[in-house]
């Protein structure tokens, strides 16, 4: 085989891959869009149902709710924002969360995680609410014996997960 017709193999070869990942990108793309019917903007918190993504907000969007307060145990100041039951009921109907369905609310950048049940969230007593903080960021806060003090809560707030299975 001549030195131009290896050369010429090299190159169909390499066309044919690049095809073949640039289709295989576009098609992977594509579920993901149809996956996605929102668009999540930089800073928006994402709210994924069993695993799929369908939901996104971010502080501005969840001004319009209702405000609820309490004054923490701790250092006894308050803390006031949205209850998280509001902000969910935002993007979910209720009759589609059980007692037991589980809600994770996590901030990778501090590595931090609760889990909480609907029946803990949906209970006004236990004021399970976001309470904007002073960078802008929203951070969890609840009088439930897990999120009562500064340490526990989920500060930087990134993620909620809702599991029903």
């Amino acid at each position: 085989m001549s030195q131009n017709k290896r050369i010429l193999l090299v190159v169909l070869v390499i066309i044919v891959l690049a095809g073949a990942v640039i289709g295989i990108e576009q098609l992977r793309g594509q579920r993901l869009a149809n996956q996605l019917d929102i668009a999540l903007q930089p800073g928006d918190i994402p709210v994924y149902w069993n695993g799929t993504i369908k939901a996104g907000f971010s502080p501005t969007d969840i001004e319009k709710l209702p405000q609820a307060s309490f004054i923490d145990a701790e250092e006894g100041k308050t803390q006031d924002g949205w209850l998280l039951k509001d902000v969910l009921l935002l993007y979910f109907k209720e009759n589609q969360f059980k007692d037991g369905t589980h809600i994770t609310v996590s901030s990778s950048s501090r590595n931090k995680a609760v889990e909480l049940t609907w029946a803990e969230v949906a209970n006004p007593d236990n004021m399970v609410m976001f309470d904007l903080s002073w960078r802008g960021t929203l951070k969890l806060v609840s009088l439930l014996e897990k999120l009562d003090t500064r340490d526990e809560w989920i500060q930087d707030t990134d993620r909620i997960e809702i599991n029903t299975k």
